[in-house]
């Protein structure tokens, strides 16, 4: 099996993520719903969430078939390189492109388009973890998901915030990055040709006999995949409970807690503030510990618990005070979980010979969940009012913890 120094992985995994993410974070929760306001102030909840649901199917069937395509590409950049690279370079002009939208139909296809390359980029770099040695695998982990997530999810939006009142600027300047971002962290991974390779031929599917079933097939039965397919309810509970908050984050200051502009940018930048300092240190000390005591299962089922007390202090506090033990807690649960969920993902893998496949599907976590969250989001506030979304964050959260937990394969 092919391995790349942590030296030039770990780097790696640090800016890549940050560089997809981050402006994937920025432009969904800030300029997306700032551009919908302005083309459309009076039903920006419900286009929001109809963004989130197209969105989400999009980035279903993209990161699927991203992951599938890029385990069984041959190149001299390797099986990844060639289409992440891509990815970023689309993702850049549907940026571009929805900077200069002045009608929601315009605005959507732009979307959607960046949610497809998107998931071009995700699936084949999550995949880079296994190219990790496998005593490295727990540092790999924490580089991608603890540091390059944190700076992705919240070094990005404090920047992202000075934008507020330049969102089309901020499309631009964001897509831009993720472009330079993706190519320089390839440019360090300098993954090696697999041209030599021999495949196994067994995993693929046989010419002109494809069939629903051997599709269906790919995925193993519940008592075979038992261990993933709880880890990945685990992902889905924690990504929708999380993302139904931050995916309504700017009107949850302006709408929630009735905060005007100048208040919203500071609230919104002390949280992420927050949250990135956490991120920043669980990347560096949850991994090598993950290492050295053999722990996992237990902090990632754990810090679901975190995000949802996290969520009952904006709901009973409605307050600055509430938003700095949100920052917190949120901070702490994420910095654990991604610093260490994907690891435990590539242990519980059903099938080794699908790796990109099956992380792939793993991490629609972090653009599925954020698709559908507002729209769950939007029909609780419609029924409810903005209260219910924080309740339902922690019943998710704990879901979440549960379902992590109950994984057999992995002791501790």
């Amino acid at each position: 099996m092919t391995t790349i120094p942590l030296k030039r992985l770990v780097p790696s995994l640090i800016i890549g993520p940050a560089s997809w993410l981050g402006p994937y974070i920025a432009t969904a929760s800030l300029f997306l719903p700032a551009m919908i306001q302005q083309l459309d102030a009076e039903n920006k909840i419900n286009i929001l969430a109809l963004f989130s649901a197209l969105g989400m199917i999009v980035a279903a069937i993209s990161n699927m078939v991203a992951g599938y395509f890029s385990d069984r590409t041959k190149s001299r950049f390797g099986k990844r390189t060639p289409w992440l690279v891509s990815g970023a370079f689309v993702f850049m002009l549907a940026m571009i492109l929805a900077s200069t939208a002045t009608s929601i139909p315009f605005l959507l296809l732009s979307w959607m388009l960046g949610q497809i390359a998107l998931n071009f980029i995700v699936a084949p770099m999550v995949a880079w973890l296994d190219l990790a040695p496998d005593s490295g695998k727990g540092t790999a982990s924490s580089a991608y998901g603890g540091l390059g997530m944190a700076l992705g999810n919240n070094g990005f939006t404090i920047l992202a915030a000075v934008f507020l009142s330049q969102y089309r600027l901020g499309f631009i300047i964001f897509g831009i990055i993720t472009f330079i971002g993706t190519l320089i962290a390839a440019f360090i991974v300098r993954e090696p040709s697999n041209l030599e390779d021999k495949m196994d031929k067994s995993s693929l599917p046989k010419k002109n006999k494809l069939s629903v079933k051997e599709v269906l097939a790919v995925f193993p039965k519940w008592s075979v995949g038992r261990d993933y397919y709880l880890a990945l309810i685990g992902k889905i509970s924690q990504g929708i409970g999380n993302f139904a908050i931050t995916g309504y984050l700017l009107f949850i200051m302006t709408d929630f807690l009735h905060k005007d502009t100048s208040a919203t940018q500071q609230s919104v930048q002390l949280i992420n503030i927050i949250m990135l300092i956490f991120g920043i240190v669980m990347g560096f000390i949850a991994g090598p510990i993950s290492d050295k005591f053999n722990i996992l299962k237990l902090p990632v089922g754990l810090s679901t618990i975190a995000l949802g007390i996290g969520a009952l202090s904006l709901f009973f506090l409605q307050n600055d005070v509430g938003i700095i033990i949100y920052g917190f807690m949120a901070g702490l649960g994420m910095g654990i979980w991604n610093s260490l969920d994907n690891l435990l993902n590539l242990r519980v893998i059903p099938d080794k010979e699908q790796v990109g496949l099956f992380l792939g599907i793993y991490n629609l976590g972090n653009t599925v969940t954020q698709a559908i969250a507002p729209v769950i989001a939007a029909f609780m506030i419609a029924q409810i009012g903005f209260s219910s979304i924080f309740i339902m964050s922690f019943v998710l959260a704990i879901i979440g913890g549960i379902s992590i937990l109950s994984i057999k394969s992995v002791t501790r």
